[in-house]
């Protein structure tokens, strides 16, 4: 037996066996039948995993199928920490393809990395695929993953934030049976009670798209069945659910592009367990902002008012035509509090071009301007919109560029659609010089309208997979969609400048590092709940924090904002009034998720101009707007079910806790903990956040306290030492 001690971290050979191990886990490889143990001392644990490639010519080769076995290992420094690689190999003579698994394990670090290459055993020799995986978990190679506990959720997350598809955490078993669907770039799985867990993600995001795929067992603690993978790409498919499978995958036509070469290399995961799945995510956060970087904002942030939600497309019904958004600049301009710290945005939408020219939208800008605003632009860069029977005559938007000749092609050389319909939005090509020529036509009236803030829509029609690319060294649709944020956030640099803040809206999560900020969830309307009779069956405040619990670590790490959508103060365009409870539940949303601050109102109906005189000139909602943080979920969803009781903190100098209760016939009695939170011991007066008013105290060597919510309702309150 040889054994190797680096500061924290051992190495060990004993038998068959390499072990490597930190405080936080130990990985056991096995030499002689190519499995890895991955062991955490948390207690969660993945047994006989393996790694595979499927090449396109010779086919499947998983480690355990290649006979021979051997490692070294590499001393490592990098920006993550020291640490040990382990290099993996596993080998055939009588086999063309040599995988290696590359497994990282820092000395302090709870989290592994891990990949695999795949390359030819002959010199010279090509490997093609669109399905490697770096950590698979198989029945019949005897793999299961066990959690501490028994009552485990499994987390799935959507591939991107459209069509209202949730991020769902599931139970089993189900009647006796287990869970089983596709996660896309990031999964996680914890017991419920004490939420000791594990999460897995992608840390890497310039060609793969990376899939999950699991399936449970039968026992509340086990999962028999993990594969996370390059290559995922899946089709909408109507017969099944939009968040289990219907419409929260890939929306490809086609299969994902292959990667080719001498080598191959699967996507860079993370895999980190630890006593409380929290920290596994914000783990998981901070990692990929180290590995791929992240904007920062050194200005306030943004205050916005947009116009979507007053008319859908600006001036084609006439609701708002230029002199009205005189009238919304003026009221916005009487709000002092609102622009105490930043100037607000005139965010202007799609817009009827006929109506909103460029010489329109420039006069605006004068005009808010002199009230200390700035103006807002809305593009697409990577979809038109048009009709289907008129592809072949239609322009790429301010160009003499044919559209036809940069949409994505399926493989019978059809044009792919990204929104299918008579009236449809259809995706272009991100490596095509045309697109290029669009995107810069469209940046050069945003530079001629001065706008300090862009939002861009519908990103995902530029993740597309598609049979036809300019550039012919571009092979996936990620690639092609990285290269084209790439290009975009260096064009919005070199035409409009640095300090352009821009925010994403629908789009795939990863990349991340090209905004300021993305919607966590679709559009949100501000009703209360999906099921409100005479509201529409998506978009209210409870569907939106379904998903952005589950993501309130992004804020401060894939981005220094979240962008939970504009409030509405009465109605959003042509839907039916919400009540003024309803708008403090949807701000107090925006406010435990870090989101920029945002109004979608018609302020020329007295009732929401009083409204917004009490809640968007708020000095304490625009004092946390002017610098937001995203508070820490004490209660994560389970399920998409709208009555869900959700409760937050924000530890600080002056501590906040939030509580929702969006159950509509029982009140919410949430106790607040200190072993939980961790608030000084000393006494505290208890306050309202929006009216500072006293709701209770809390007195020296008390060790929690309680707030009752009442139905379909929320409170936030301020825990202020008391001098």
């Amino acid at each position: 037996m040889v054994v190797t001690v680096a500061r924290s971290q051992q190495t060990q050979v004993a038998g068959d066996s390499l072990v490597v191990s930190n405080q936080h886990v130990r990985v056991v490889a096995n030499l002689h039948s190519g499995v890895v143990h991955y062991r955490f001392t948390s207690g969660t644990q993945f047994e006989n995993t393996i790694a595979y490639v499927e090449d396109v010519k010779v086919g499947y080769f998983s480690s355990t199928s290649l006979s021979r076995h051997s490692f070294t290992t590499d001393n490592i420094n990098d920006p993550l920490g020291k640490g040990i690689c382990i290099n993996l190999v596993h080998e055939a003579a009588d086999k063309p393809v040599k995988l290696v698994q590359y497994i990282t394990i820092y000395e302090s670090q709870p989290f592994l990395l891990l990949t695999v290459e795949a390359s030819g055993r002959e010199k010279g020799s090509v490997v093609e695929t669109r399905n490697i995986s770096p950590l698979t978990v198989l029945p019949a190679r005897q793999g299961r993953i066990v959690l501490p506990g028994s009552d485990a959720l499994f987390t799935d997350y959507p591939f991107d934030n459209d069509n209202w598809v949730d991020v769902i955490s599931r139970r089993w078993p189900v009647d006796q049976k287990g869970v089983d669907g596709i996660s896309y770039e990031l999964a996680s799985a914890y017991d419920e009670n004490t939420r000791n867990g594990f999460a897995v993600g992608s840390l890497v995001h310039d060609f793969w798209k990376t899939g999950i795929r699991y399936a449970t067992g039968t026992t509340g603690n086990s999962i028999d069945s993990f594969i996370v993978y390059g290559g995922v790409a899946t089709k909408d498919n109507p017969a099944l659910p939009d968040s289990y499978g219907g419409k929260d995958g890939t929306h490809d036509y086609v299969a994902h592009g292959t990667q080719a070469g001498e080598s191959v290399y699967a996507p860079l995961i993370y895999l980190s367990a630890s006593a409380d799945i929290r920290n596994d995510l914000t783990g998981f956060g901070s990692t990929v902002k180290k590995v791929a970087g992240s904007l920062s904002w050194k200005k306030p942030a943004p205050f916005y008012w947009n116009s979507f939600g007053v008319e859908g497309v600006l001036g084609y019904e006439k609701v708002m035509m230029p002199l009205d958004v005189a009238k919304v600049s003026d009221f916005i301009h009487s709000l002092d509090n609102f622009n105490k710290s930043t100037q607000p945005v005139l965010s202007i939408d799609s817009y009827d071009q006929g109506i909103y020219s460029t010489e329109v939208l420039k006069s605006i800008s004068r005009y808010g301007k002199k009230k200390g605003q700035q103006m807002g632009f809305y593009f697409i860069p990577f979809a038109l919109w048009t009709w289907k029977n008129n592809i072949s005559n239609s322009k790429l938007t301010n160009t003499d560029h044919p559209l036809s000749e940069v949409i994505l092609l399926d493989e019978k050389r059809n044009y792919i659609p990204y929104k299918d319909g008579e009236w449809g939005a259809f995706p272009i090509d991100p490596t095509h010089p045309y697109t290029r020529d669009y995107i810069i036509g469209q940046l050069k009236k945003a530079k001629a309208i001065d706008a300090g803030f862009i939002k861009i829509d519908f990103l995902s029609a530029g993740a597309l997979e598609s049979n036809r690319r300019y550039n012919p060294a571009i092979r996936s649709g990620i690639h092609a969609y990285d290269y084209g944020m790439k290009m975009l956030k260096h064009l919005v640099d070199s035409i409009m400048g640095p300090d352009v803040f821009i925010t994403q809206a629908i789009s795939p999560l990863f990349p991340h590092q090209y905004a300021h900020t993305r919607f966590l969830s679709t559009d949100v309307y501000s009703h209360l709940r999906n099921d409100q009779q005479g509201f529409p069956h998506y978009g209210s405040t409870a569907a939106s924090m379904v998903s952005a619990t589950h993501f309130w670590w992004t804020q401060g790490s894939l981005w220094p904002y979240t962008n939970m959508d504009v409030v509405v103060m009465k109605n959003f365009q042509k839907n039916k009034d919400i009540s003024e409870q309803d708008v403090k539940v949807r701000i107090f949303s925006m406010m435990v998720f870090g989101s920029i601050f945002g109004d979608g109102s018609d302020y020329r109906n007295k009732e929401v101009a009083e409204r917004a005189k009490k809640y968007l000139n708020n000095a304490a909602v625009c004092e946390f707007f002017s610098k937001p943080k995203a508070f820490t979920p004490l209660r994560f969803p389970v399920g998409n079910a709208q009555n869900q009781r959700l409760s937050f903190y924000l530890p600080g100098d002056t501590m906040l806790v939030a509580a929702f209760n969006f159950d509509g016939e029982q009140p919410f009695k949430e106790t607040f903990q200190q072993a939980a939170l961790q608030w000084p011991d000393k006494e505290y007066v208890l306050q309202d956040l929006l009216t500072g008013k006293e709701v209770g105290k809390v007195s020296k060597g008390q060790t929690s306290f309680t707030l009752e919510v009442p139905v379909k309702d929320a409170v936030m309150i301020k825990l202020v030492p008391r001098s």
